[in-house]
């Protein structure tokens, strides 16, 4: 059989008697790569990894040799920030798994603990804090690693915080896993081992492993990197240069995630729109995804204004598998404002993108990023915001306090606004979009509405979100979970439109953004 360091396929042939199945467990099995197909059912395991299905694990048969290892060291792992570090850490998570971790809940006890950090705001680089915190207050004795967008920016504050051993910064994310010590050599450091470096990679992109999503909805990296530099931002400082993955890593991905039974992928990255392999752009990597077998659904992330063409709002509004669907960062609403801000283009130029976006798809899904609070935003700004916000078309957006990031042009900017009076901006922004979100949900009462449906159950409702993001609960006994269905829409709210599931009924029809 197979040592640690080799894999191969082995044909084993077991009476379907002697396989059992348990949901969400990890097993181990003492020898190498494993293949067990019981009447067409396919599952793999590593050398050091349970035989893990969609959704489930086969567990071997007892008895010799098939009995498992009783101990397994314990990990832990925690995302702070985007969609993009959440992508990461599903692969930082497949090479633990692979190399002989029992992945486990964070807040659970724990031997190991990886952070994925980020550096946006003060309050995220706090809340990493808290975690580590947190996860030392119930596993003292936990190993814990730390990589990531803080990670990259503020190394010497790591390094005065108590308990940390290892700090990664992103040009070494990947490789976190080898610096780690062997399972059963973890123990506490004296001093935090860091690996680190001011400059990251510039050459397009592999990933090393390909992670498992913990949502019905897969996150499929494909960019990294911004070249804009706003003048508030660290992300260019934390992720460097702009580089995009190379298509075939793409593609095989996609493939493997819809074979896995993933419905839906979105497609995220620092500065989506910027794919570039070649001459293929991102309208293109859309056309090779939608020829991939299985996957009902594409849907960008977060995509910045001057990168959507009208070839893309051409390719949404007549794909069958792109999503309609744009969450595109505003920022301000005020042109003074932007240009502070270092953002390229006018309050102007972005009312004329979302007037030629919702012409082209009626029932585009509308997203934004609204930041208050910024060097010089004065009352006036700050009007202009509120009224270009309540004038959009905007499903929902997402609110966020100007905070200073050292090393960013904004920290020399005269006129900071108090905080209070920023606390006070982002709360009268926050209830417009809770009433922008009701407001939404209700356009579609009456309709019916295919609903991707997520796991679990949320105040008695099994929740899913439509094509173009609107998020429906409906009261069920079935378990939905990654299921595709028409429902009814008979309700609203600010949090999910309500839903009866309707079999049979009529898909969506296009609804005017009024």
């Amino acid at each position: 059989m197979a040592d640690s360091g080799h894999r191969e396929t082995v044909n084993l042939a077991l009476p379907k008697t002697k396989l059992s199945t348990q949901s969400d467990t990890e097993c181990q099995i003492e020898f190498g790569l494993l293949r067990v197909e019981p009447h067409g059912l396919t599952a793999v395991a590593s050398c050091v990894g349970g035989l893990r299905t969609r959704g489930r694990s086969l567990l071997p048969p007892q008895g010799p040799p098939y009995n498992a290892p009783t101990i397994m060291k314990r990990a832990s792992l925690h995302t702070l920030g985007c969609r993009l570090n959440q992508a990461e850490t599903a692969v930082l998570e497949a090479r633990l798994r692979r190399d002989g971790y029992h992945v486990v809940e964070f807040g659970s006890p724990t031997d190991l603990f990886v952070v994925n950090t980020c550096s946006v705001t003060e309050e995220a680089e706090r809340t990493c804090r808290y975690v580590i915190r947190k996860t030392l207050k119930h596993s003292p004795d936990a190993f814990v690693a730390v990589t990531g967008c803080y990670a990259q920016t503020a190394v010497h504050e790591l390094r005065t915080i108590p308990g940390i051993d290892l700090i990664v910064g992103n040009q070494f994310k990947w490789d976190l896993p080898s610096f780690l010590p062997a399972p059963d050599a973890l123990k506490k450091q004296p001093d935090p081992e860091v690996l680190h470096t001011r400059t990251i990679d510039r050459e397009d992109f592999t990933l090393p492993e390909y992670g498992e999503p913990d949502s019905t909805r897969a996150l499929l990296k494909i960019q990294d990197g911004c070249n804009v530099m706003c003048s508030f931002c660290l992300i260019p400082f934390a992720r460097g240069h702009e580089r995009s993955r190379l298509l075939d890593d793409v593609i095989q991905e996609a493939r493997i995630l819809a074979a896995g039974g993933y419905r839906e992928i979105v497609l995220t990255g620092v500065n989506v729109g910027q794919y570039r392999q070649g001459d293929l752009d991102l309208v293109g990597l859309i056309a090779q995804l939608e020829k991939v077998e299985g996957l009902d659904r594409i849907r960008i992330s977060s995509i910045e204004p001057t990168t959507i063409t009208d070839a893309l709002l051409d390719r949404m509004a007549s794909s069958s598998k792109l999503c309609p669907y744009l969450h595109i960062p505003l920022q301000s609403g005020d042109d003074t404002t932007l240009s502070a801000m270092n953002r390229p283009y006018n309050v102007e130029e972005y009312v004329r993108l979302i007037q030629r976006a919702v012409t082209a798809i009626p029932h585009l899904g509308l997203g934004t990023d609204l930041m208050v609070g910024f060097p010089g935003e004065t009352d006036d700004a700050f009007e202009h915001t509120l009224r270009i916000a309540q004038e959009l078309p905007f499903s929902y957006f997402h609110v966020f306090t100007y905070s200073p990031r050292p090393g960013t042009a904004a920290m020399k900017l005269p006129d900071q606004v108090p905080i209070a009076v920023a606390r006070q901006r982002a709360k009268v922004l926050a209830e417009l979009s809770r009433l922008k979100r009701l407001a939404f949900a209700e356009r579609y009462i009456g309709s019916t509405v295919p609903v991707l449906f997520e796991s679990g159950v949320q105040d008695g409702f099994r929740l899913g979100v439509t094509e173009n993001f609107l998020k429906v609960g409906v009261s069920s006994n079935i378990d939905l979970t990654n299921d595709l269905r028409e429902v009814r829409v008979i309700g609203a709210s600010d949090r999910w439109a309500v839903g009866q599931l309707a079999e049979g009924r009529q898909r969506m029809q296009g609804v005017p953004v009024l």
